[in-house]
Parts: structure tokens; C-alpha cells; sequence
């Protein structure tokens, strides 16, 4: 992947806007760093959760970047032109999610995170999936955004995570949820257009992920919580694992949706999250939107947008 190739098309894709007449609109946002706030903006300043939302924000920019690559191989095998304006949507909002993850995490370096080390990793573990045949790759992508989608419900419901956190920071990642539940399917449909051996690729999907991507990030969560002199910090753990695998906990909220993308008949909008999507549309970018000032072209995406 020529990873400077794969910015300038992605930014262009975000400049047009294709995707907005669909429901999947590149909003161009330019949110300020968060100057003067804590090192620890997330679950009351628990070390170990804020080193797992570094991981998080590490992991976007050279994600989404092979996320558009594996989608944008098959656009010219597309035949239906709405599921074509679906992808350059896609692509468009993985630009600009992109682009700002990559300003966060420099915050987070700033403050003593090693986003270097896990920016390595993570690389590292994409590199092993672009080996993989086009097709996998696509199912791969698939995938992860099956997690991903969930994991923006999580960010956009889960009163302890968005109670005990700060709320500029929440700005950046709320709108990035709302994205990523409205672009959920089209990874998934342009796969099940293309490949004549889908449901067996979905499968390996789940195999490739969790053995040569998984390891990557819980190593790259460990390094960032023993770089903040906190890895033996054992009240800490335990806060976060309650905090994030119990019973209401949020990584729990997206484990128990992972099966779902092994059964034959699933399909991401199985996943209703359209009143969730159009609440915090509301929320955000209405009228009153609490992000109207960082959101550059409202009144193009108005225009352009479906009516709800």
C-alpha cells in the first residue's frame, strides 16, 4: 500500500462529498487539541482504560487508511451506482476520521503515551493482512468493522464510559461513533457483490484477525500502561476490568456481538442503531448542534443529505 497515494485519494474522496446524497456524508471536521485537560480524560482518570483508548486512537489512521485500500480495489465492480455513492461516502468519512485521530494522537504523545511503539505494531500486523488474496482483505475489513460499529454504540450509550469522562474529549469520539454507524454495511455489501466465496472468507476473517492483529493491540495496551509507570498499579486493573469486561462493562457490550458475523444470514443492519444515529444527528449537527463550529461544510452535507 502506497500509503501517500492512499491519503491524497482519500482526501479527495472527502472533498466531494458523494456520499452525503445516501445517508453517508464526509463531514469535514477540524476539532481544536485538547489543550489543559488532564492526561487521563477517560473513566475518572483510570490509567489502564486511558492506555486502552490510546490503542484506540493509534490504530484509526493506519486502519481506515487499509480499510479504504481493500474497498476501493472492487469500485469498479460495483454495478449498483447507490452502493457506489455508499463507498465514496465511506472512504470520504475514513479520510477525515483518519485525520483527526492522527492530531489526537499527537496529544497523547504529548502527554507520555507511546503512540509510536503501538503505531509500529499496528502496521506491522496490516502489513501481514495485505498479504492476504484482495477478497480476504475485503472480508477482513468487514470484519473489523463489525467491531467497530459496535464499539461506537458502546461510546455513544454506555452511561458509565461517557459519565466518568471528559466531555470535550467525548466530542471527537461521539462523532466519530455516528459515522461509523452509518456507514456500518458498506464494506459488507460490496464484499457479498464480489466474492463468489464470501461466507467462507467471513470465517477466516475472524481467524486472520484475532491471530495476527489481536496480539498487536494487547501488546501495544500493556507497553502504554508500563511506559506511564502503571503496569503493576493493581487497584487500577482491577477498576478497569470491572469497568470494561463486567457484567454492563463496555468492551463487554461489543464481545457479545462478535459471534454474529459467523452466521450465514447475518448483515450489519441487523445491528438498529438507525433512531441512536438520528438522536445524536440531532444532537450534534442539528440547529443547535454542540459541534456546528467545528463542522466546516454543514450546509453542503444539509443540502445534499436524504430527508430523514
Amino acid at each position: 500500500m502506497n500509503e501517500e497515494n492512499t491519503r491524497r485519494f482519500m482526501s479527495q474522496e472527502a472533498r466531494k462529498g458523494n456520499g452525503a446524497s445516501v445517508g453517508i456524508p464526509p463531514r469535514l471536521m477540524k476539532f481544536p487539541l485538547p489543550e489543559g485537560k488532564t492526561k487521563y480524560p477517560f473513566y475518572n482518570g483510570n490509567p489502564t482504560c486511558n492506555a486502552l483508548f490510546a490503542v484506540f486512537s493509534a490504530i484509526f489512521p493506519p486502519g481506515e487508511r487499509f480499510f479504504v485500500e481493500s474497498a476501493r480495489r472492487f469500485r469498479d465492480q460495483i454495478s449498483d451506482p447507490r452502493l457506489k455513492a455508499q463507498v465514496s461516502g465511506f472512504i470520504g468519512q475514513e479520510a477525515i476520521h483518519g485525520r483527526e485521530n492522527e492530531r489526537l494522537n499527537e496529544w497523547f504523545a504529548a502527554n507520555g503515551f507511546d503512540i509510536a511503539m503501538a503505531d509500529r505494531m499496528i502496521r506491522f500486523s496490516l502489513g501481514l493482512l495485505e498479504r492476504l488474496s484482495p477478497q480476504q482483505q475485503l472480508a477482513c475489513t468487514s470484519y473489523m468493522e463489525h467491531f467497530t460499529a459496535h464499539l461506537a454504540e458502546q461510546w455513544l450509550t454506555n452511561t458509565e464510559f461517557r459519565d466518568s469522562s471528559d466531555a470535550d474529549m467525548l466530542q471527537l469520539w461521539s462523532w466519530h461513533a455516528v459515522e461509523e454507524l452509518e456507514h456500518k454495511s458498506v464494506v459488507f455489501d460490496v464484499h457479498e457483490q464480489v466474492s463468489a466465496t464470501a461466507y467462507r472468507e467471513r470465517l477466516l476473517a475472524m481467524a486472520y484477525v484475532a491471530v495476527l492483529l489481536l496480539p498487536s493491540v494487547l501488546f501495544s495496551w500493556a507497553w502504554i500502561t508500563a511506559r506511564q509507570g502503571e503496569l503493576f498499579n493493581v487497584r487500577a486493573h482491577r477498576q478497569a476490568a470491572r469497568a470494561l469486561f463486567g457484567r454492563k462493562g463496555f468492551l463487554s457490550g461489543v464481545l457479545v456481538h462478535v459471534p454474529a458475523f459467523a452466521a450465514r444470514r447475518f448483515h450489519p443492519s441487523q445491528q438498529r442503531t438507525e433512531a441512536l444515529e438520528q438522536q445524536w444527528r440531532s444532537r450534534l449537527f442539528g440547529e443547535h448542534g454542540d459541534l456546528n463550529g467545528f463542522f466546516t461544510n454543514r450546509a453542503a452535507v444539509e443540502q445534499a443529505m436524504p430527508a430523514a
